[in-house]
């Protein structure tokens, strides 16, 4: 029963994630869009840090945790956001409701595996620039929508107890349509122009976890991973219209194709497993190309991405039969970015507060997981927008022992 519930949600959910807005932040006019947070929201409420070698819960962070797995896994998530938007002048309010993520891991001895799909990018914006009070001047609106999603199929080994390895290979595809109108006042008629992109291409991952005991209690735990540099191709279309004529004019401009830099993440942590942790992440992503002709402006430019992040996570008492509140995983953490933007000489830099629980679900090891995130994106210096955001968020995560022969006396 549980196996055709899985499929039946893999089915929705793909099919959901093409038809998403997820995100409302003008930021995700450049580039690829708003690039999201690619792990479980185990990890996002720990402020993205995922050190540990779980055996319950999928990491999709690191493929050298698949090999840890001692059950099958399903884990599927999604987030709605609130978000307010400010300049030094005006003020707007946006909300969404976007999936996250959807993967399945499956221990093999040795060796562990998972699959899925995770959306890597969204673009959802709506700029209006309103001049219709001056006679000659012209009106615009920008508009944006689609984004970059990802499967993934991934491998890890057990070379030895305390010590994974792991490779993972992604196929990104999406579509990224945009869409610009000018009216000049005192005009009737509006000039529309839209760029409609398919982009796609191959990308692959490495990995390594260690962990050691520095006591008898107390352990340290290592991650270390690299996401190669890849292209991605893209397939423009683009159509100009005015108004009052029949017959728009379509043609292909052949988009610049994109490219994604490698990017490195290492993260390390002590605790005692299964009771507490406390652990940082910091992550650094190369320049890339991002720009293409119908998203690129003068006054930007790419830098290079960093993340700092430290969380952690308490459980009062795993064991606990009698105390059903004491088995509940409570997480925190704190990050900081610079996205990698830099507009009107300002880097754009994305600083936040998760919060988390995990609450077990009685007679397995599945959990349902509740995530809240707090934050801040841009600033209201240099002609900019800030963006003041809180996301909820929830995902299950579901255990089972599969491929067992049963077994008749």
């Amino acid at each position: 029963m549980i196996k055709k519930i899985i499929v039946s949600a893999c089915l929705l959910i793909s099919f959901v994630s093409f038809a998403q807005e997820g995100t409302a932040s003008p930021y995700s006019f450049y580039g690829i869009g708003d690039v999201r947070f690619k792990g479980t929201l185990e990890n996002r409420s720990m402020g993205g840090v995922a050190v540990e070698q779980d055996s319950i819960h999928l990491n999709i962070e690191n493929p050298a945790s698949y090999a840890s797995l001692i059950q099958t896994t399903f884990t599927v998530g999604g987030t709605f956001g609130t978000s307010k938007l400010k300049t030094s002048e005006e003020s707007a309010k946006a909300q969404r409701t976007t999936f996250d993520y959807l993967a399945i891991g499956i221990p093999m001895g040795k060796f562990g595996a998972a699959f899925g799909l995770i959306p890597v990018s969204s673009v959802g914006y709506k700029i209006r620039n309103d001049r219709t009070d001056t006679e000659g001047a012209t009106s615009s609106q920008l508009s944006g929508t689609g984004g970059i999603n990802k499967v993934f199929f991934g491998v890890g080994y057990k070379i030895k107890p305390n010590w994974t390895i792991g490779a993972d290979a992604q196929y990104n595809f999406g579509k990224i349509t945009t869409t610009s109108v000018e009216l000049l006042t005192g005009v009737q008629n509006s000039t529309a122009e839209t760029n409609a992109s398919e982009l796609s291409g191959l990308g692959f991952s490495v990995g390594t976890m260690y962990q050691t005991k520095i006591t008898q209690k107390l352990q340290l735990f290592t991650s270390l991973s690299y996401a190669f540099a890849t292209s991605l191709s893209s397939n423009t279309t683009r159509v100009i219209s005015v108004d009052g004529d029949s017959t728009p004019i379509t043609f292909d401009p052949h988009g610049d194709d994109l490219k994604l830099p490698n990017k490195v993440t290492f993260g390390a942590g002590i605790g005692h497993a299964r009771k507490w942790l406390v652990g940082t992440t910091v992550a650094f992503q190369g320049d890339g190309q991002f720009a293409n002709y119908y998203n690129s402006e003068q006054n930007v430019r790419y830098e290079k991405y960093q993340k700092y992040a430290v969380g952690g996570y308490y459980i009062p008492n795993y064991t606990s039969f009698s105390n059903y509140m004491s088995r509940i995983t409570y997480r925190a953490g704190l990050k900081y970015e610079k996205i990698g933007l830099i507009i009107n000489n300002e880097s754009i830099k994305d600083v936040g507060m998760t919060l988390g629980a995990g609450v077990p679900i009685p007679g397995s090891f599945s959990n349902l997981n509740f995530g809240v995130e707090f934050g801040k994106r841009g600033t209201v210096s240099s002609n900019l927008v800030q963006e003041n955001y809180v996301n909820f968020s929830v995902s299950f995560s579901f255990n089972d022992r599969w491929f067992i022969k049963t077994k008749y006396n």
